[in-house]
């Protein structure tokens, strides 16, 4: 296959470190230009990506911010032609779902909002890893829930990144499930190591610090720009989750154990629930 990937960062670098292992033609596009150099002096990437050879490509994954992949798809649209499946990676989908649907109707495009749920606290090429995707969910936005054999042949493209199950869904859904299974904890990691108390945290930390420190270490201007464009869904949960935090709060000022106590075995029993246990 010939993949077109636009991004060399994190995630696009990870696509084309799997697919050019598994024996496929890599074109790319990244604004830094150094890193596309590197990418092709690396053998990962066959050449650049552009609007002379993009019509040519199978797939074309995007992957970066929500408003450049729009910006990509203005710009190149119509030298697209009806052979590629262009999928978005982006962390949010409503907003680029609902400026390239139309574009993939007015150049006559195919193209699915995507989003792969996999990753790690850096950020860039030179993280990239073939294996980033192996056993990962893959979310796919489709312009059509009824087209069954789209569906497959987006499963077929993908298989090089060794997806383990795909999630079909809305835009909307999608972006009010990642508000809370992604963006929260993005916030509350950042948030939480800003206390006093994290600067004198070594020999006094184990897992329970790790875990929750792991992913204050992000990207500020994309999550930043993630964040805005999902506020109404964010926000909602920021506001539930204070909430619950000023309900232990109470407990601990009032020094009502009992009333502890039980929040603590509600949110127990809670995680016990959600994960089926």
């Amino acid at each position: 296959m010939n993949i077109g990937i636009v991004g060399l960062g994190l995630i696009g670098g990870s696509f084309a470190k799997a697919y050019s292992e598994a024996g496929h033609t890599v074109l790319a596009f990244d604004i830094d230009r150094s890193v596309l150099d590197f990418a092709i002096l690396s053998g990962v990437v066959t050449g650049p990506l552009t609007e002379e050879n993009v019509s040519g490509c199978d797939l074309i994954l995007i992957a970066v911010y929500p408003q450049a992949a729009a910006e990509f798809l203005e710009k190149t649209g119509p030298r697209i032609g009806k052979k590629p499946v262009v999928i978005d990676c982006c962390g949010t989908k409503r907003v680029v779902c609902s400026r390239c649907f139309p574009l993939a109707e007015k150049y006559g495009f195919t193209y699915l909002g995507g989003h792969p749920m996999a990753g790690t606290h850096n950020s860039g090429f030179k993280y990239a890893r073939s294996n980033l995707f192996h056993g990962a969910p893959m979310v796919i936005v489709p312009p059509d829930f009824d087209n069954i054999g789209l569906l497959d042949r987006v499963k077929s493209l993908l298989a090089p990144a060794g997806f383990g199950r795909f999630s079909v869904t809305t835009a909307e859904e999608h972006d009010e499930m990642i508000a809370f299974t992604s963006q929260m904890a993005h916030v509350v990691s950042n948030a939480f190591i800003k206390s006093p108390a994290a600067g004198k945290h070594k020999g006094f930390s184990a897992g329970s610090y790790k875990d929750m420190t792991r992913v204050a270490w992000l990207n500020p201007q994309m999550w930043a720009e993630l964040f805005m464009e999902n506020g109404d869904n964010l926000l909602r949960e920021l506001d539930g989750f204070i909430a619950c935090l000023g309900e232990y709060r109470d407990a601990i000022a009032s020094g009502d154990e009992p009333r502890l106590i039980a929040l603590l075995d509600e949110g127990r029993r809670r995680k016990a629930e959600v994960d089926g246990r």
